[in-house]
């Protein structure tokens, strides 16, 4: 009889609640991890779309210069090193143009366009995932502390689990306040 009352009266709560907030805690520290991790993978990966996308346009801005720049009239067709500078120069525009056109074939929209909405997308996302484990753990807390300090599970808390504290609850700091920066 006394082992049936004892299991009904709320013993194992205490234990049980704590396992619980503590597990809700270990997701949000994991959570802040995946974060750690996942961002700068993604925005490395958006600088190098980005790079390669910005070296293509600026070859084929600097050899269209360089082309331009170089010009021959009638009378300079007899000189072969005008005559090779000239090709050269037009060589390299059309080197430039062929990256740009494979480039625009294989990926008919550039890929940084994309990349940054991706970026974005997993930035909210995750904080997205953050801001629910911060919840489900202020819940869990919220529920164990109150376990502490009402009645049935306040009796054990006052004599078999006497060392046990409430839990803090999740604060923000004042930074939180603004929003974080990504920088390019």
């Amino acid at each position: 009889m006394l082992g049936l009352g004892l299991s009904g009266c709320g013993y194992n709560t205490i234990p049980t609640l704590e396992e619980q907030a503590k597990a809700k805690w270990a997701d949000v520290q994991n959570q802040y991890q995946r974060r750690a991790d996942l961002i700068p993978n993604l925005v490395a990966t958006v600088q190098g779309y980005a790079k390669q996308e910005k070296d293509t346009l600026t070859a084929v801005t600097e050899a269209r210069a360089k082309a331009t720049s170089i010009n021959i009239d009638a009378s300079q067709l007899t000189d072969p090193v005008k005559l090779q500078q000239f090709q050269e120069a037009q060589g390299q525009l059309s080197g430039a143009l062929g990256r740009l056109l494979a480039v625009s074939e294989n990926y008919p929209d550039l890929k940084s366009n994309q990349n940054f909405l991706a970026l974005q997308s997993q930035l909210e996302g995750t904080e997205n995932r953050i801001a629910v484990a911060r919840r489900d753990y202020i819940e869990a807390a919220r529920v164990y502390n109150t376990a502490l300090q009402t009645f049935p599970t306040i009796l054990w808390a006052k004599t078999v689990f006497a060392g046990k504290q409430p839990l803090a609850s999740f604060t923000a700091n004042d930074a939180a306040q603004t929003a974080p920066q990504v920088k390019f």
